[in-house]
């Protein structure tokens, strides 16, 4: 995966921003879902749902299964559902004021990292300022994602660190379209063309 990050990025890429599926979103799977886009050029999309919070497991009982010690840890972070793509696959998307081995650079200030590192180091009580561990992520092929853009399945806004870290996941998906100044209800599901 790591090296889907380090291709150049297109003109229009998308990278760093979020995702916001609109009523038009067909598939079950991403409706009324917000997405981190970490990656997005001709070669295809790679990128995080941030809205759709895990119960099980918690982030003490996957320490354990990762037998990465202490346990209880020092501080946690929030787990998520990233997307339905090697949902056995942790990603941490964090600040970038704490890197590691295999750290990868995101726009905005932002790093994602897939190594065990990361956990430890929170665990342990330090590590990034921020952070949230999806499991799985949301990928496209090449061309796909802008498809998807063109038939009004999503929506493109500035990413909000706000927005990305915090733990109100029932409203995020209508806090992205406030951001836009977008009532959501008021868009219809059909697409035209003028």
């Amino acid at each position: 995966m790591a090296r889907a990050f380090t291709e150049p990025m297109s003109a229009a890429s998308l990278a760093g921003q979020l995702l916001i599926a609109t009523p038009a979103m067909e598939d079950p799977r991403f409706a009324q879902t917000v997405i981190f886009l970490c990656e997005h050029s001709e070669k295809g999309a790679m990128g995080l749902v941030i809205n759709r919070p895990l119960e099980s497991p918690s982030f003490a009982d996957l320490l354990r299964q990762l037998n990465i010690d202490p346990v209880p840890p020092a501080r946690s972070i929030r787990l998520c559902s990233g997307g339905p793509v090697d949902m056995a696959r942790g990603f941490v998307l964090h600040s970038a004021d704490w890197t590691g081995e295999g750290s990868l650079p995101l726009a905005g200030g932002l790093a994602l990292t897939a190594s065990l590192d990361v956990l430890r180091a929170i665990a342990g009580g330090g590590g990034p300022k921020q952070g949230i561990l999806a499991l799985g992520y949301a990928g496209w092929g090449p061309g796909q994602l802008d498809g998807e853009l063109q038939q009004n399945a999503w929506l493109a806004a500035p990413a909000d660190p706000t927005l990305l870290f915090d733990e109100a996941d029932d409203t995020k998906w209508r806090r992205a379209f406030a951001a836009l100044h977008i009532d959501p209800l008021l868009l219809s599901n059909a697409v035209g063309h003028a």
